[in-house]
């Protein structure tokens, strides 16, 4: 196990008195980085491959995203959505021109961006067909957030059992299989399909791309909203600016977080022609969606998603997928990317306390482990994480 300090354990302490019950954090306080490397208290280095669930894209202490954000905050921190900032606009026309989208609402989280997609698919199916067209279909193993409506939408029972009654409206479809799509469409009176092209938190699995063609078209067939969930997959994750670039789709809308902020806090709900103009004004509103700072933080990482960097995410990702596959106690790897999910032989937990315990911190989903590792992790880096996770692993 990981060793513990008296000032660390007093942290855990003052944490386990005043902090809400919800989180079961590993014994370890984390007090610096740089780049792909975290410090703990202790002054032990550890390769981070879990980069705060996908957030630090560009690693810890960014000087490009640090010094716009500081500038930022010495210059206007916040203002409200009643008056114009630069950053948000600025934020906005960057996401329009790379996505080809039209329109952006910001909020402060993914879950808050989920939030915006429902209301417009649901906005859209009333305006265009009626109010009782309210329906969204999502995908079993599929998750969508934490608040209670995007935890409806989220396909998996158990983030359900504890917070009945759930928002209705929500229909659940099994992933690659169409049919079972055609027949709730069918059944149903659906606005809104959503998905997301690599199911991250359902332990890292891609969509067949067929199936996601498939989806496309009953979208345009029945005029329904084609809703991508990019809050993981997004901001060069996958080795493309977005998931569905991947797979030739053209969604309506498009929602991403985690990575665009950099280690802030900014979702982004990205808006197609087809329903570009089905807010108005109080539609829909948030105090600090759009903040500057923010803003200001994930410009500097949009601006930095170039060709170049996505073929070094590219060529990392077939690399992990080269070491790891038929490696010693190693089942499976999926994912694409660097969002990389790896079926082991022994127990996950007991995978994970060895890469902890050999400086690397990566992530764990359901029974698999995760790689999340920043964008540019040097391939030094990159390579000692993977052997220790190797050896992790071995048998």
């Amino acid at each position: 196990m990981l060793k513990t300090t008296k000032t660390m354990k007093n942290i855990i302490e003052i944490d386990k008195q005043y902090v809400a019950n919800t989180y079961a954090r590993f014994p370890l306080q984390l007090v610096s980085g740089k780049g792909s490397i975290a410090t703990d208290i202790n002054g032990k280095e550890y390769i981070d491959m879990g980069t705060g669930i996908g957030v630090t894209a560009f690693g810890y202490a960014d000087e490009t995203w640090a010094n716009a954000v500081k500038l930022q905050i010495e210059t206007l921190q916040h203002t409200s959505n009643l008056y114009y900032t630069e950053p948000c606009a600025k934020l906005a026309k960057l996401l329009c021109e790379k996505t080809g989208l039209k329109k952006v609402f910001f909020g402060n989280s993914g879950a808050e961006a989920n939030e915006c997609a429902i209301k417009v698919a649901r906005k859209y199916g009333a305006d265009k067909k009626g109010a009782d067209y309210y329906n969204i279909i999502t995908l079993k193993n599929s998750f969508h957030g934490r608040t209670l409506t995007t935890l409806s939408a989220t396909g998996q029972d158990k983030f359900h059992e504890l917070f009945n009654p759930l928002t209705n409206g929500f229909l659940y479809a099994d992933a690659n299989d169409i049919e079972s799509v055609k027949t709730l469409v069918k059944e149903n009176k659906v606005c809104g399909i959503m998905i997301e092209c690599v199911q991250g938190e359902g332990g890292v699995l891609p969509l067949d791309e067929k199936f996601v063609k498939a989806v496309q078209e009953i979208c345009n067939k029945e005029d329904i909203l084609l809703i991508v969930d990019e809050v993981q997959t997004g901001n060069g994750r996958t080795g493309k600016l977005y998931s569905y670039m991947n797979f030739n789709l053209t969604p309506d809308v498009v929602t991403t977080a985690k990575g665009l902020g950099g280690g802030l806090p900014i979702g982004a709900c990205m808006i197609g022609e087809k329903a570009e103009n089905v807010l108005g004004f109080g539609d829909h509103g948030s105090t600090f969606g759009g903040n500057p700072v923010c803003s200001a933080g994930a410009v500097t990482v949009i601006e930095r998603i170039t060709d170049k960097l996505l073929n070094e995410v590219t060529e990392k990702s077939n690399y992990i997928f080269n070491e790891l596959n038929g490696a010693s106690g190693v089942k499976s790897v999926s994912g694409l990317g660097l969002m990389i999910g790896i079926e082991t032989v022994k127990p996950v937990k007991e995978v994970l306390n060895y890469c902890m315990e050999n400086g690397v911190l990566p992530l764990t989903a359901k029974t698999k482990l995760r790689l999340l590792p920043a964008l540019n992790i040097p391939f030094k880096e990159l390579k000692k994480a993977i052997e220790i996770i190797k050896k992790a692993c071995a048998i």
